[in-house]
Parts: structure tokens; sequence; C-alpha cells
């Protein structure tokens, strides 16, 4: 794999609250994030480090996504938002998330990983919990694509 990477991060997160916000299409929030990255592998895990615009506030999140197959995936950002999501079969992680509103403490409950490599791309599915403060909020799907540029 190549140091320039192209990488798509795109997910859905189901309400499981019952409230929905009004004008969104019910209970589903998809998000997606396609940047240009860089790769690399060292001791056997996966890192993509890129960074993340937010519209209407001004400064840059800085992100860094370590794979460890399909036994564990961390996303660490840093900047106008900091947090340290870990993401691992079958176990409740807690985190502290900060963002330019406030901060409240994230649980996730990762139900699967999933991870492929080739030659010149890796993929990566997660299927999560996500609880707010102690209070269930949302069924979420990630999928990580790595690409080499030019393919």
């Amino acid at each position: 794999m190549t140091k320039d990477v192209l990488l798509s991060i795109s997910g859905l997160h189901q309400d499981v609250t019952g409230i929905e916000a009004q004008g969104d299409e019910p209970g589903n929030e998809p998000i997606e994030v396609i940047a240009p990255a860089n790769y690399y592998e060292k001791n056997g895990k996966h890192y993509v480090i890129y960074d993340e615009l937010v519209e209407g506030i001004p400064g840059t999140i800085k992100n860094k996504v370590r794979i460890m197959d399909d036994r564990k995936v961390e996303i660490i950002k840093s900047g106008i938002t900091n947090t340290h999501m870990v993401f691992e079969k079958d176990k409740i992680n807690m985190t502290q998330y900060e963002t330019p509103y406030g901060e409240m403490m994230i649980g996730v409950f990762t139900k699967d990983i999933r991870f492929e490599e080739q030659d010149e791309k890796i993929t990566v599915h997660v299927n999560y919990a996500l609880d707010i403060n102690g209070d269930p909020v949302a069924d979420c799907n990630i999928d990580i694509k790595i690409t080499a540029l030019g393919q």
C-alpha cells in the first residue's frame, strides 16, 4: 500500500431513542467523510492520518485511525474536537468526547468488526451501539475504505 491514500468513512446511526429530529428521515443519520490521507503500517497495525474540516467552525480536527485487523479499531481526534474511541468486539469502551459545544461521556459497545486487506485496499466494517451519558442513543455502522491513490 502506498503512503498517499484516499480514505472513505461512511456510516449510519439509527436512532434508538424514539425521538426524531425535525426534518430528518425517521431515525436515520447518514454520515460520510472522504479525504486524502497518509497511510503506514507498523508492528502489524494499520494507521491512517487525515485532517477534517467542520462546516461553520474555524479550525480542523486531526484524525488518526488505528486498525488491528478484526480485533480492534481506534479513532483518535484532536483539535476542535477531542476523543479516543476504541472499538473491540463484545466489549464496552467509555470515553470523554469534547466538542466546541461541550463535553459528554460516550459508551461504545462493539457488536462486530470485519477486516479485509488486499494489495492496494483495506476495508473495515464496525457495528456498534452508542450511548451518551449512560443513555442508549443509536445503533451504528461504520465502513472504512482505504485505497491507494491511483487505484
